[in-house]
Order: C-alpha cells, then sequence, then structure tokens
C-alpha cells in the first residue's frame, strides 16, 4: 500500500509530494524549471536530512515561515 503526503503544491507544475512504500520513502519534486526529480531515502532521519540541506535557511530570508511549514510536513510524515 502506497500512501501519499503532499508537501506543498503551488500549481500543477511546482510540487513536492512523498510516497511512503512499505519502508522506502520516495520524494518526488515536480518543477517548471526542472521537470520531475525523484530521491528514494530507506528512513525518516536519511529524508529530514536530505529536506533539512535542500530547504536551507539562508534561501528563506523573509520568508521563514514557508520553510518551517515544508520542514513540518516532512516530519509529519
Amino acid at each position: 500500500m502506497i500512501k501519499k503526503h503532499q508537501i506543498y503544491k503551488t500549481d500543477n507544475y511546482n510540487m513536492l509530494t512523498v510516497e511512503v512504500q512499505g519502508k522506502t520513502l520516495v520524494v518526488r519534486e515536480i518543477s517548471d524549471q526542472w521537470g520531475e526529480e525523484c530521491h528514494i531515502f530507506v528512513s525518516r532521519p536519511e529524508m529530514l536530512h536530505w529536506a533539512t540541506n535542500r530547504f536551507r535557511a539562508e534561501d528563506f530570508v523573509g520568508r521563514e515561515d514557508e520553510r518551517d511549514a515544508i520542514l513540518t510536513a516532512f516530519r509529519e510524515v
């Protein structure tokens, strides 16, 4: 059984989802610039480490709430 979590979705071309497939976590990042990227993790700590590095605080200056919401959504997976 696959359980899908939406981390964010701004439109049909910019979204990030996490699919839980047993013990495997599949992160799908879709953007209008890069297309679809798929990242596969075998543990939540590994995924959270990636998310913390992917969504760095310095990239969200003035939009800290947006970063907090993304990281909180990852923690709730």
